[in-house]
């Protein structure tokens, strides 16, 4: 197959579990090239995400490696054959690649959990609200850049939204709804369009008061995308250098702990609607 220049995210995982497989099966790499009639190159391109794999050889490695989960093969299956080209494609070019890995990779959750602590989260986020976060962020882009990163960050609300949203549960804390990040207008809209989705029944918020005892959290922003089967569930959480993605399971692991702890500080969604709604009154 065509050596890929730059493997998006997703590719880079389905490498990566093909290595677990493989390493969980005390076999090394030449000895599993060798039996898919391929080279220890090769199989270190697979597995870093640069070369693609079929379905022929996934499913015999699964078999050479003992595997007998057979859901997480055809998960695999699906990662490695996949071919339709998503809507974040047509910004390859114009926004970093990480952008896209966000979006395919919301795209394919069967489930997202986030925890915001400083901004409304991006899904639930206005034109003029994303408009002045990307200004403030990045003053120097011309208009001709911040229109597309305002339009990308509009298009991934396509998860939440539909006959088949994707469940979408944020819990935010009130400082990321009560910073003006735009004029009075703009925040009060902001307010009243996360009322709209709550009402429509596709997102579930969760709101953390500034009074709430016990919350040391500030760094807890992330996400929590479910996988189709969990050893699939991918983290994101941002970093000095961008975002990054956690598979690893004790990682995995630790973000389901915070995501717990989290929500213990936080307000049930009848309350939070309530909070939120008593903030439209104070602007």
């Amino acid at each position: 197959m065509t050596m890929r220049n730059q493997p998006t995210a997703r590719q880079v995982r389905l490498g990566s579990e093909l290595r677990k497989l493989r390493e969980a099966a005390g076999k090394p790499a030449k000895e599993v090239a060798g039996l898919l009639g391929s080279s220890s190159a090769h199989m270190s391109q697979i597995e870093a995400g640069s070369s693609g794999i079929s379905e022929e050889r996934l499913r015999r490695l699964a078999a050479h490696c003992a595997c007998t989960d057979g859901e997480l093969i055809e998960a695999l299956v699906a990662m490695a054959t996949e071919r339709t080209r998503g809507w974040w494609d047509e910004y390859r070019g114009v926004l970093p690649q990480v952008n896209l890995d966000v979006a395919e990779a919301e795209h394919h959750a069967t489930f997202l959990h986030e925890v915001v602590i400083n901004r409304v989260p991006g899904l639930l986020q206005t034109p003029d609200y994303a408009r002045a976060v990307f200004k403030y962020m990045r003053p120097e882009l011309p208009d001709s850049e911040l229109a597309p990163r305002v339009e990308y960050r509009l298009r991934r609300r396509s998860i939440i939204e539909g006959d088949a949203p994707t469940p979408y549960e944020t819990i935010v804390h009130e400082f990321a709804l009560r910073i003006r990040v735009a004029d009075r207008p703009a925040c009060l809209a902001q307010l009243r369009w996360i009322l709209d989705q709550i009402e429509q029944g596709h997102v579930t918020v969760r709101v953390i008061p500034t009074d709430q005892d016990g919350f040391a959290g500030a760094g807890a922003s992330m996400v929590y995308a479910g996988g189709p089967v969990t050893r699939l569930d991918t983290g994101l959480r941002d970093a000095p250098t961008g975002v990054v993605f956690i598979d690893a399971e004790p990682q995995l692991e630790r973000l389901r702990t915070l995501l717990r702890k989290v929500e213990d500080a936080s307000l049930d969604p009848v309350a939070s609607r309530d909070f939120i709604h008593r903030l439209t009154k104070e602007l």
